[in-house]
């Protein structure tokens, strides 16, 4: 989680949310990414999708199932989504979105039995740092 926080740092450099993302496989950090929205002009650049295409790029398919997602921040709907149709193995987060969050805290997309796959989820790792990166980013813009 400290590799995607210092990617949420970088993000932050670049007025951008500070949101950061890391995709492991067997124990190797095979990409990165963090949330480039604004400048990609992309609404869809958030931090996990930068990472798995990154990742499914990096490994030459478009199926990561023996992946673990690290990110800071809780994943919304649309990630949830990629995350599912990547068949990403393991989700851990640590900041809870309370306002997005499609992990558990506004719902859960993770593990509904309509859908063909289904994501381990770990909340809460680093959530202080986590929460506080994005606090004092939103605190300075007020």
């Amino acid at each position: 989680m400290s590799l995607a926080l210092a990617e949420a740092h970088v993000a932050e450099k670049q007025n951008e949310v500070p949101v950061g993302a890391i995709v492991v496989v067997e124990d190797k950090v095979i990409a990165s990414g963090f949330n480039r929205t604004i400048v990609d002009c992309d609404p869809t650049a958030h931090a996990e999708m930068v990472a798995i295409r990154k990742a499914a790029k990096e490994i030459n398919n478009h199926r990561l199932n023996q992946a673990t997602v690290f990110v800071t921040l809780e994943p919304c709907a649309m990630c949830m989504g990629a995350l599912l149709q990547a068949r990403i193995k393991r989700l851990v987060y640590g900041a809870s979105d309370p306002k997005a969050g499609a992990a558990g805290s506004v719902m859960d997309l993770s593990n509904l039995p309509e859908l063909n796959h289904r994501i381990d989820v770990e909340k809460g790792i680093l959530k202080d740092e986590c929460a506080e990166i994005l606090r004092a980013f939103f605190r300075a813009r007020r």
